[in-house]
């Protein structure tokens, strides 16, 4: 059964009264139909936020004059906005190194169409997971990565997100950090996953580290990434409970569990387009 084109309106002002009505009106004046709404004011701050969704089925204005035909009603009230059509998937480049486990969770969500996306290629500086990218038919570029190279392979890299018109990166368990020009050319469209161990643990083995400390909570967590190192807006977090009969191995199994959902959640949210970043805060529409 063929479903209904629709599109996504992410607003955000400071509040005031009527704001919904005149959003409201925009759409039912050129003939869309409203399915979903969904509000959030700040109080202490006094900002307004929002995601509406409507059906294009009888909507008059075509996708590419949308941005267009909001923009007055969006500059009267000093806005943050963007549209989106259902139509228009997202275009995502996953960036893996040799870990396994975020990438399957992702290439088989996408393959279920759990995840509305389109996944043009997958980058790796490792040429480990060729094999997994085979498998599911997607191209796998590799860009080997030194401390005397990073510069140039990052603008190989730019250039060909670029060329496959990538709108938006997920790093898979991708284990170098970006530069602050990779990170400008995306800004809030770069995904990352890691333990939420950081910065208590730092470094490569945190669950060993964890263990040895006795945790008994152990989690994951999903952000944008910014140029300050894992301090971008948060996406989405988990925990799961650990006792002292857990191994290391037990912690890791349990940490790569996670990591598999919380990343696959925060990309499900950023494909339907259900966040607004404020400042280094996400509001998350669910």
């Amino acid at each position: 059964m063929k479903t209904n084109q629709t599109a996504v309106l992410l607003f955000s002002s400071r509040d005031r009264v009527g704001l919904v009505s005149r959003i409201s009106r925009f759409i039912s004046e050129h003939g869309g139909n409203i399915v979903d709404l969904d509000e959030h004011v700040d109080v202490a701050e006094r900002i307004f936020f929002v995601r509406l969704v409507w059906d294009t089925t009888r909507f008059s204005v075509p996708a590419a004059e949308a941005e267009a035909a909001f923009a007055p009603l969006a500059r009267e009230y000093g806005a943050a906005w963007e549209i989106h059509f259902s139509e228009n998937r997202p275009r995502v480049a996953l960036f893996v190194s040799k870990y396994d486990h975020c990438l399957q969770e992702i290439l088989w969500r996408r393959q279920s169409n759990e995840l509305k996306v389109d996944i043009p290629l997958i980058v790796s500086n490792h040429p480990d997971l060729q094999p997994l990218a085979d498998y599911y038919r997607v191209p796998f570029h590799v860009f080997p990565v030194t401390g005397e190279n990073k510069s140039e392979q990052e603008r190989k890299q730019l250039d060909l997100l670029k060329m496959n018109r990538v709108d938006t990166v997920v790093l898979a368990r991708y284990m170098q950090i970006l530069s602050d020009e990779f990170v400008f050319a995306y800004p809030n469209r770069i995904i990352n996953i890691h333990h939420s161990f950081l910065p208590a643990f730092i470094g490569s083995r945190p669950y060993h580290q964890a263990f040895e400390r006795g945790v008994k909570i152990i989690g994951a967590t999903s952000h944008y990434v910014t140029c300050v190192l894992d301090d971008g807006p948060i996406i989405e977090q988990d925990t799961i409970r650990i006792s002292h009969r857990d191994t290391v191995d037990d912690l890791i199994r349990k940490g790569r569990d996670l990591e598999r959902i919380v990343l696959a959640r925060a990309v499900y949210h950023h494909a339907e387009y259900r966040i607004l970043v404020h400042g280094n805060k996400s509001i998350i529409f669910e």
